[in-house]
């Protein structure tokens, strides 16, 4: 039986590595010919303990350090993240091709037919394309998000005072209501980080990208999947919610302290507890994390809060006025906690992975987005699917003077959350039922990745 061998070029922040080695994971479960080698670029300051550990973890996978790669001037960064990350990709793509190819060259147990890109180095499907391999793009992203971006290659250079306004709404294929330009991402108020974009976007219409595989399961996102289908779109295959199910490990957090979370959580009534956490990135200013505090003190409902910040941010006599239905940890292991029976909701940064793990645990989320592209995703939550309680949407809205949340819109959006009987709820664990069949045999999700299969190989 002839073995075929895919490449894979990860983006190696947590977020993008683990979804994607998970779909290498189940690519390899599926079919006993697949092989998979992943290139490793490092892309400082991007990556953490956390991504050499998931690493450590898939040990099927053959990985491939890539020496350190020629990086743009840390400036960029300060000034457009998108810039720095497309600036990186274009001068790193020719070595990347090199490595390729002598991979290409020198396989001979097995066929080389395929390359898998990160969206973030969409332009390395040049690669795909000059070699003869086909290409496909992986996202980590959400469809809609995907929307977006297509909906985007379509602007002139010169279009970014449309996304300056924060009064108009946006027509977006792929969504049913209209998309407040205020909950797109902040990179896009940026020249850089606009024309970085767009020329992604661009990039992604028409490439020839053989297919274009999402982190997200069609029944979640029906609207916005079913726009891809037919005209000139590549083929689309939704493969998740692909989750990391045996938790994030982290250095940071010794096993001491990981055991005291979960035995206070067995001490605590079943969906009685509310859980934030905001990312790896996630923080607030000393001000806003007092109205946090004192959120939770007049919802009265328990807590458990991951909580980067210094102690004496808290309220004065804040820890001894909770008492026992409170709980503040550093990093928390967040898989493990949405598993847990005593959690009934979850006040998050809207990261995609964040939300389909509460998604698969039935957890309700209330969102609180941050950077990057969670804005857009709690947006989606909120209007589009109706699937979370909303305490901050607006990406223009910041951490400071009369932007800060107020500890009554917090203690509001909790008790809406922990609602027993909610709607919201209901519709929750609805959503929770049909994700974990999509990942079973007959499942959407199921089906879409032996279609890849079938397809390709």
């Amino acid at each position: 039986m002839k073995k075929v061998e895919l490449i894979f070029i990860p983006f190696t922040g947590i977020s993008h590595l683990g979804p994607m080695l998970e779909f290498a994971s189940r690519l390899m479960d599926r079919d006993d010919r697949i092989s998979i080698t992943v290139l490793l670029m490092k892309v400082i300051p991007f990556g953490s303990s956390m991504t050499e550990s998931v690493i450590a973890s898939h040990l099927r996978i053959r990985f491939i350090d890539i020496p350190q790669l020629d990086l743009p001037p840390v400036q960029l960064l300060a000034t457009s993240v998108e810039r720095y990350l497309s600036v990186f990709t274009e001068k790193n793509t020719p070595h990347i091709r090199n490595i390729v190819r002598d991979i290409v060259s020198s396989s001979s147990s097995s066929s080389v037919t395929g390359l898998v890109v990160d969206w973030t180095f969409l332009s390395m499907i040049d690669v795909a394309n000059e070699l003869n391999l086909p290409g496909y793009t992986f996202s980590s992203y959400s469809a809609g998000f995907l929307s977006l971006l297509r909906y985007l290659s379509t602007h002139e250079d010169d279009d970014i005072d449309e996304f300056r306004s924060s009064d108009s709404d946006l027509i977006v294929p792929g969504f049913v209501n209209p998309v407040p330009v205020s909950v797109l991402l902040p990179g896009l108020y940026n020249n850089y980080g606009y024309a970085a974009l767009v020329k992604q976007a661009r990039r992604l219409m028409v490439m020839n990208v053989k297919g274009m595989i999402m982190n997200t399961f069609s029944e979640l996102e029906q609207y916005s999947v079913n726009s891809f289908s037919g005209g000139r779109n590549p083929s689309v295959y939704t493969v998740g919610p692909l989750l990391y199910l045996n938790g994030q490990p982290n250095s940071d957090l010794d096993e001491g302290e990981r055991q005291k979370i979960l035995k206070w959580l067995d001490d605590q009534p079943e969906s009685s507890v509310v859980f934030l956490c905001f990312g790896t990135a996630g923080s607030f200013s000393p001000a806003q994390v007092r109205e946090i505090a004192t959120g939770l003190e007049q919802s009265e409902f328990r807590f458990l809060w991951s909580l980067r910040a210094s102690p004496h941010d808290l309220p004065e006599g804040f820890m001894e006025r909770i008492g026992g239905r409170g709980m503040i940890c550093g990093w928390a292991p967040q898989v493990e906690v949405l598993a847990h029976k005593a959690i009934g909701g979850f006040v998050s940064h809207c990261g995609w992975n964040s939300v389909l793990e509460s998604l698969w645990y039935g957890v309700p989320i209330v969102t609180w987005p941050l950077y990057a592209e969670q804005h857009f995703n709690a947006f989606t939550l909120v209007k589009e699917l109706g699937l979370s309680v909303e305490i901050r949407l607006d990406s223009s809205r910041k951490d400071d003077g009369d932007h800060i949340v107020v500890a009554d819109e917090i203690a509001r959006a909790v008790r809406r959350v922990m609602e027993g009987d909610s709607e919201i709820r209901k519709k929750v664990k609805e959503m929770s039922e049909i994700a974990r069949k999509s990942m079973l045999h007959g499942g959407s999700s199921f089906d879409s990745i032996r279609k890849f299969i079938d397809l390709n190989f």
